[in-house]
């Protein structure tokens, strides 16, 4: 396997700089920087915007619907240069998530309803899976559809739900056979979080932040036109969703640029004479986990030429969110060692509160999208057959 870029592939990502160059908003950009979440929801979608006014709202989708058509290499090339450039991430839950599944499973009429809006930004998803006693163990999940004529009607929870209180749309796994296998019973929904019934209750989080919410459903009526599938199937449409996330849950792309601050900053730091960046010890760590990064990079590109084959993700998607997410944290924690006590006089307009929040708020990645825990038996099972 060749990991060098091609000429066409590098004269591509030159493209992409000069892109990014001029089209990003500096004030978008400074936010980014500094660690500014207070225009978030305004910032992703004028970003948003001003990709789908290039023809690059959709990187990774098929050009039939509306996507870029590049490939995997390219969709990777994009998604790197744009986290160095300090860029927003595009809202995943519209574009990544529930995306494909619309194009692998909905039918013609919600393809057309909803593909647009996602790649337009005219709409924003957010991701109803987790409840409380089922997060990790999704299967047994409880919140409950059921039929009343063309309608579901829902009660119920979800939990630790990512920014839930911008979204206009949210998809969910409902319960809709309570006497089924846990796996057998469960539906995938599309909900206008405007519907009646629908109450969403943010949750402050470690650093201070309102990041994500329960979301309580009480007698929330949903057209059974907005089922993806086949009622009962849901697992299915769940499961292949679920890759999609650990591996977009690795993010290289932003490791990169964070270790890129790390060894900027630690060059600017002394101790004994020489940079901490020389440092025997620290900048051994540097080194270790720059190392780490290197090796994921090179994971996940077995995976992008895997998905170039049509092989759906496999261990290695599990792979990468145990390694992406430990290398994130591991990052962060350095970032935290480097500012030394100034780092415990965590105020959100202070210099240092970026990496104090970032690191706060970095200890939820080796949970969410299933738990560090489960993928190793995850990768146990598919590989070891135990």
């Amino acid at each position: 396997m060749d990991l060098d870029f091609s000429t066409v592939e590098l004269a591509f990502r030159d493209e992409v700089r000069q892109f990014l160059a001029a089209e990003l908003p500096a004030d978008i950009r400074d936010r980014i920087v500094r660690g500014d979440h207070s225009h978030v929801r305004e910032d992703t979608i004028r970003w948003q915007k001003i990709l789908h006014a290039k023809g690059w709202g959709a990187p990774a989708w098929p050009v039939e619907f509306g996507g870029t058509g590049w490939s995997k290499t390219q969709q990777y090339i994009f998604e790197t240069e744009c986290a160095l450039a300090d860029a927003p991430a595009q809202l995943a839950f519209g574009i990544k998530m529930v995306a494909p599944v619309l194009m692998r499973y909905g039918s013609t009429e919600q393809q057309n309803r909803f593909l647009p809006r996602i790649r337009a930004a005219d709409d924003w998803w957010c991701q109803g899976y987790s409840e409380p006693g089922s997060g990790s163990d999704l299967a047994s999940l409880k919140m409950k559809a059921e039929r009343d004529g063309d309608e579901y009607v829902l009660n119920g929870q979800k939990a630790w739900n990512t920014l839930g209180h911008f979204a206009d749309w949210i998809f969910c796994l409902v319960r809709t056979d309570s006497s089924a296998k846990p796996q057998k019973g469960i539906s995938f929904l599309l909900i206008d979080m405007k519907t009646s019934g629908i109450t969403v209750r943010p949750t402050k989080l470690l650093d201070g932040s309102f990041e994500v919410n329960e979301i309580w459903f009480d007698n929330v009526r949903v057209p059974v036109t907005n089922r993806v599938g086949d009622e009962n199937e849901g697992w299915t449409y769940a499961k292949f969703l679920l890759g999609h996330e650990r591996t977009n849950i690795a993010g290289i792309g932003w490791s990169k640029r964070e270790l890129r601050r790390l060894k900027s900053d630690s060059a600017k730091v002394s101790k004994d004479g020489r940079s901490l960046l020389e440092d025997p010890v620290f900048g051994g760590r540097i080194a270790q986990v720059e190392i780490e990064l290197t090796a994921l990079e090179i994971t996940n590109m077995r995976v992008i030429f895997d998905e170039a084959a049509k092989k759906a993700p496999g261990p290695e998607a599990s792979m990468l969110k145990i390694r992406g997410t430990e290398i994130m944290q591991r990052i962060s924690e350095l970032q935290m060692e480097l500012l030394g006590a100034s780092a415990l006089a965590y105020a959100h307009d202070s210099d240092d509160s970026r990496a104090t929040a970032s690191y706060l708020n970095l200890r939820k990645l080796t949970i969410f999208g299933g738990s560090n825990e489960i993928q190793r038996n995850i990768i146990a099972h598919m590989i070891l057959k135990l």
